[in-house]
């Protein structure tokens, strides 16, 4: 069992790598270490969805599935292209560090905004509860990057 359990501790991280790889490595995440920082939550993010879903789907139906995976959905894409825009910089100062912050989480809001605007446009059949249940439970989990640590 002991080797067992190493090797899915190895492989599966890789393997979710893999499957994501073109636009993590576009974005600089594996050049920098950002994406071992952003993995865990993202994957947490992820969960979350789907288990609201699960949810979702046995109290609203088909629809309150719908809407709480384009929640969840708006707020791990948000938390990504945070991400992506904390990876490209190498700032040289705190100041420079601060200015790249704050113009990723501008961007993260801005973002975040659009995706919800454009979801309650189009969708009719919209169950809001789920929606901006599950997208406020994502945005909440992506706060927790702060305490990820780099080993």
């Amino acid at each position: 069992m002991g080797k067992r359990y190493a090797l899915v501790q190895i492989f599966l991280p890789r393997l979710f790598d893999v499957l994501t790889g073109f636009p993590l490595k576009f974005f600089g995440f594996a050049e920098r270490g950002v994406w071992h920082i952003f993995r865990p939550i993202i994957g947490l993010q992820v969960l979350c969805t789907a288990a609201a879903s699960l949810l979702s789907v046995w109290t609203a139906g088909i629809h309150g599935a719908v809407s709480a995976a384009l929640g969840g959905s708006i707020g791990i894409v948000a938390g990504l292209a945070f991400a992506a825009l904390a990876a490209r910089s190498k700032p040289k100062s705190a100041g420079e560090a601060l200015y790249t912050a704050l113009r990723a989480e501008f961007v993260k809001v801005v973002l975040m905004i659009l995706l919800l605007w454009a979801v309650l446009a189009t969708y009719r059949d919209v169950v809001a509860i789920g929606l901006i249940g599950t997208f406020i439970a994502t945005v909440l989990i992506f706060t927790m990057a702060v305490w990820v640590r780099e080993k």
